[in-house]
Order: C-alpha cells, then structure tokens, then sequence
C-alpha cells in the first residue's frame, strides 16, 4: 500500500525532531525572503512559496508524532509573527505593507486549532489532511490561475479563474484520497469522501474573501474528513 508518512521503526528524541523540524521552517523562511529580498519575483508566488513550504511541516508532525503542546505552542508564535508582519516589515515574503489580507495570520491559526483538536483525539490523520488541502490546494490554484488563468470571473468583487478553481478541486481530492488511503485503505469509500472534501473546500475557498479560506479551507476539509469517515465505520 502506498505510504505518505514513512513511520520511523524508533521515535527521534525530542531535541532532534524539534531540530528538524526547525531547520525546515527556517529554510523555507529564509529562502522567500531571500527571494522577496533580493530578486525580481512576484510578491505572490513569494508567498505561496512559504504558504506550501511551512504547510507541510505537519507531515513531520505526524510522522513524529509531536506533543500537542509543541504544535499548539508554534502555533500561537507564528501566529504573532503573522500579525505582527502584516502591520510592519517584519518579514516581507508574509505580506506586503498594506496588503488587506490576513491570510497567513489564520493559517497560522488553523494548523494549531486542527492539532489541538484532533492530537487530542488520536485522529492525526483529519487535521493533516485539512492542513494538505489548504497547503497545495489553494496554494496550487493561486498559481495556476495567476499563470494560466485564461477565464477569469468574480465572485463578491473577487477576480478568481476557472484554471485555478479546477486546479483546487483536482488538488484538493487527490490530497484527500492519499492521506485516507493512508489509514482506510478502501478506495471507494475514500473516493466519495474525498470528491465531498475537494467539493466543499473548493468552494470555501472561492467564496472566502481577506484570506479567511486559510481558516475555512482546512477546518471545514478536516471537519469533514473526520465526520463523514465516522459515519462510514
């Protein structure tokens, strides 16, 4: 069976998980500021770049299976971080002076909301797929539709595109069905739950406006994840 966590025979201590997943935080930060810094690259794919990038540090957190205070914990400081980039350059790959969005500040949010819930449960696996979804979903979709996006529409004054919207919805369910393969196993049962998930968070993200699809995207994926696999055993 596929594998998209390669559970370790031995636990890492503690100081070397935290070391890892430190490092990777700090590379991927360094690098877009980098970029944000001292190149010519779009200030939007700067922040996808970190959007993707820091998403999928809760795959190490899965796979080491990190104390819920850790994660809660990091949490909150990103968080603080966020907020406090979007009033002053504190780090320009976050966001932009000015820019009426905060995205990345409810990102940071839903991955500690998503840990403390479902860390709590044992149900590693809803929180990383909301998480997922949100990372390369949308993170994905922005991309496609910036570079691609050949039929634009609006949705509430939002400028949005059929490339990125199909592009979320393929992204979102492909996700979905690696991370429920991961601990089901049944294709059909994780088909269907998988194409409500990339349905709904697709839309949420569509609808969503000043960056609260970071908050509604993975809650709402995992949310469902969780109560739909419930009703299904």
């Amino acid at each position: 069976m596929f594998t998209l966590v390669p559970w370790l025979a031995s636990i890492p201590p503690l100081w070397l998980q935290l070391t890892i997943v430190g490092v990777w935080l700090a590379t991927i930060l360094l690098l877009a500021e980098c970029l944000s810094r001292y190149t010519a690259i779009d200030s939007e794919v700067v922040r996808k770049i970190v959007h993707i990038g820091v998403g999928n540090v809760i795959l190490l957190a899965w796979w080491f299976r990190l104390p819920i205070e850790l994660g809660v914990g990091a949490s909150v400081l990103f968080s603080a971080i966020a907020f406090l980039s979007y009033r002053i350059p504190v780090l320009l790959s976050l966001n932009s002076v000015g820019r009426k969005s905060l995205g990345t500040f409810f990102y940071a949010v839903s991955i500690g909301v998503l840990i403390g819930c479902f860390w709590t449960l044992q149900q590693y696996h809803h929180a990383v797929l909301g998480v997922l979804v949100m990372t390369w979903g949308d993170g994905l979709a922005a991309l496609v539709g910036q570079r691609f996006g050949r039929h634009p529409y609006k949705v509430f004054g939002m400028q949005k595109s059929l490339e990125g919207t199909l592009t979320m919805a393929i992204v979102s369910f492909a996700v979905s069905s690696l991370v429920l393969l991961e601990v089901q196993g049944d294709l059909w049962q994780t088909g269907a739950i998988s194409l409500v998930i990339a349905l709904v968070a697709t839309g949420l993200e569509a609808f969503s406006k000043f960056g609260i699809d970071n908050l509604t995207v993975p809650l709402g994926s995992a949310a469902l994840s969780f109560f739909l696999s419930q009703l299904a055993t």
